[in-house]
């Protein structure tokens, strides 16, 4: 983690391990930390597109909206940073805590929502001039078909309209408080069960449409994902070149 001081230009990540770097295959290949400075080398169209800024990098491996708001949020509130720019990736590690159960599922997704709005209150109070924060929504793994068992989780029928639930949630929150979408779940459409396995434990899959590892996980390939939805949301062109590099789709 970079020590982003008291600077008003750092980057301050929040949430859970779709930000982290540990699955994208150690320090520096995670999807903020490649927001923050590309790998050249296995993206090399996104070359000179990177946000240069230090990184505080607050998300955590399992972490919840009662870990954002007990942990990540306080660190930030006493680090001294005025970040210019926050992104937020947080809910499925609530929902997950409630699989199979329809109606507790939906009642975490209206706790995420009042948790995500409280804290979007609080990184205001910290939040540079003209500062931006960004919220991403929450991937699957089933593409979408909702086929658990084949990505190694027992049957839940109602899985993809909770998380369909959850995703809406997230949105209004993040409008509610003038924050920008990244919508990750809408990236990550096609490069789970469709085209492979995302139970898989290699962070760098020969096949690059596959973007997940240990079922709900980014790998590298999905990290790449994370930061291109990241930098759209922040309103800025994302590279194309998709001869090399598939993320970009």
């Amino acid at each position: 983690m970079a020590n982003a001081g008291t600077e008003a230009s750092a980057y301050v990540a929040l949430g859970d391990s779709i930000s982290i770097d540990e699955y994208a295959g150690g320090p520096g290949r995670g999807g903020a930390s490649l927001l923050v400075r590309n790998r050249d080398e296995d993206f090399p169209e996104w070359r000179g597109s990177e946000l240069g800024r230090p990184l505080l990098q607050l998300a955590m491996d399992g972490a919840t909206t009662a870990t954002l708001l007990d942990v990540q949020v306080p660190r930030l509130e006493q680090s001294g940073v005025r970040p210019a720019v926050v992104t937020l990736t947080i809910g499925g590690n609530d929902v997950l805590r409630s699989y199979g159960d329809t109606g507790a599922a939906r009642r975490t997704v209206a706790l995420v929502g009042a948790r995500v709005r409280t804290a979007l209150e609080r990184v205001a109070a910290v939040l540079a001039p003209h500062g931006r924060v960004v919220v991403g929504t929450v991937y699957d793994p089933s593409d979408g078909l909702g086929d658990t068992t084949s990505v190694g989780l027992p049957p839940w029928p109602d899985v993809v309209g909770v998380l369909a639930e959850l995703n809406e949630t997230l949105r209004e929150a993040a409008r509610t408080h003038g924050a920008a979408v990244a919508d990750i779940h809408e990236r990550f459409l096609s490069h789970g069960l469709t085209v492979g396995d995302p139970g898989q434990a290699d962070p760098r899959p020969a096949d690059r449409r596959l973007w997940y590892c240990s079922v709900i996980e980014p790998n590298a390939w999905g990290a790449n994902g994370v930061r291109a939805s990241f930098w759209a949301a922040l309103g800025l062109p994302i590279p194309q070149d998709p001869g090399s590099d598939p993320a970009v789709r």
